[in-house]
């Protein structure tokens, strides 16, 4: 069964930090773990907010842009492009469900459903109760 990455567990598996260990574990038990283009590209934006912040050096962002390219081929890593319009699904979660969460979460939720899956692996409660509000299996790495 799939596992969807969003960007908050993508980035435990890119710098150690709290729960990474744990993520380490759940992803290397699951069969499969889908990272979708927005997870790329949402690390991505997140990266260069640091360097751009001076909290990392360019170096460093390097390194670790160069791990994230590193997952495409590597088992159990399956990356999925979005081909869908992630706002309009995005816009008819929110009428289905009086869940809140915030705008990039939703739109992983929303990538969850244009890709047909149906597990997530977040470290983000707000996103794990609208994630389950839609019937979506969620995983928390606590």
């Amino acid at each position: 069964m799939s596992l969807y990455l969003d960007t908050s567990c993508l980035w435990k598996l890119l710098v150690d930090e709290p729960e990474s260990a744990r993520v380490r574990e759940i992803v290397g038990k699951a069969p499969k773990v889908v990272i979708s283009s927005y997870t790329e590209f949402e690390a991505a934006q997140v990266l260069m907010s640091l360097r751009l912040g001076g909290c990392i050096t360019a170096r460093r962002e390097a390194r670790i842009g160069k791990l994230m390219a590193e997952f495409r081929g590597m088992e159990p890593f399956q990356h999925r492009g979005l081909p869908y319009d992630l706002s309009m699904i995005a816009r008819q979660q929110v009428i289905r469900s009086s869940i809140y969460c915030r705008t990039a979460d939703r739109l992983h939720l929303a990538a969850i459903e244009a890709l047909g899956l149906n597990r997530l692996l977040t470290n983000d409660e707000q996103q794990a109760a609208a994630a389950r509000a839609l019937g979506y299996r969620v995983v928390l790495p606590r």
